[in-house]
């Protein structure tokens, strides 16, 4: 979205966002640049530099837009080495996360998940995969009135990245809605249920994070967040006490079934749905160590 400016204009714009991440010292921050591209390569990298010039902020990391072809995310990694030699930074601090925006990225010409090498290639250093609903549905030839989340298209797209994804530690981001809460009252309304429907879907679905585009948006996330979570906690306690206790009831569940609800009671106390007296309430032997361990697989 920040289109084309001239190159002094994104320079200032690139040392004052470094600054603004450094002064804020969030546990994570990051941009994303142009891409890396021929046309766009010398600029990406300069202003990847000057953010970084100040020093690295707490938990950076880089979007890369537009990738094809798994040999693009080679090259990313060769970069992320020269930025670490020059800034004399540690192996292995440049992160990146990448984009998915075009069918090539998904399934390759020749029958492989580009997605999946990509993964393989970036040797740890990708920690995010983020579906572009625009670009991508455009290039399957759908319609733009049909273009959205929860078309069919999108719905192969990220479960292909959620499978190569699946157990790497690469988590992945859902797409953006462009319909915005703006303009008559029955209008908001309809873009609020929208945005509220399609949250809830990608959390029903595994993705538990994605992109908005308008500051209402944020209201539906956290409220699509919220009940998604309070919801699951319900029915998850129950069944964590069980599984603790040791005893049988109307659904048997096995330690990688613990490691799951473990994992949905843990995710609902880190985005603050409920505390953890919530959680005790319901499933007294279920502390936090004990969630831990259960979501590790570790012996209780």
């Amino acid at each position: 979205g920040y289109g084309r400016r001239a190159d002094a204009v994104e320079d200032d714009d690139a040392i004052r966002a470094g600054d603004t991440l450094r002064a804020l010292g969030l546990g994570t921050s990051g941009i994303r640049i142009k891409g890396l591209t021929a046309a766009d390569r010398r600029r990406s990298v300069r202003t990847l530099e000057l953010v970084l010039d100040g020093g690295v902020p707490p938990g950076f990391v880089f979007t890369v837009p537009k990738l094809r072809a798994a040999e693009q995310v080679t090259a990313t990694v060769w970069l992320c080495e020269a930025l670490e030699q020059a800034h004399g930074l540690p192996a292995g601090t440049c992160r990146f996360e990448l984009q998915i925006e075009s069918p090539q990225a998904v399934i390759g010409s020749d029958g492989a998940a580009t997605v999946a090498r990509a993964i393989a290639l970036a040797g740890g250093r990708c920690s995010g995969l983020h579906y572009g609903t625009y670009d991508y549905s455009a290039a399957c030839g759908i319609a733009p009135q049909q273009q959205a989340l929860d078309h069919p298209v999108a719905d192969h797209a990220k479960a292909v990245m959620q499978t190569a994804a699946a157990q790497t530690g690469v988590w992945i981001a859902d797409g953006s809605t462009q319909v915005f809460p703006v303009g008559s009252g029955d209008q908001v309304e309809a873009a609020i249920r929208r945005h509220h429907r399609l949250v809830t879907r990608s959390l029903e679905r595994g993705y538990y994070q994605g992109w908005d585009m308008h500051p209402g948006h944020l209201v539906t996330r956290w409220l699509a967040t919220f009940t998604f979570f309070r919801a699951a906690l319900v029915a998850a306690a129950p069944r964590l006490q069980a599984y603790l206790d040791r005893r049988g009831g109307a659904i048997v569940d096995e330690p990688a079934t613990a490691e799951a609800l473990s994992t949905v009671v843990l995710r609902g106390l880190d985005c603050g749905a409920f505390d953890i007296d919530d959680v005790l309430a319901l499933a007294p032997s279920a502390d936090l160590d004990v969630l831990r361990k259960l979501k590790d697989r570790n012996p209780i």
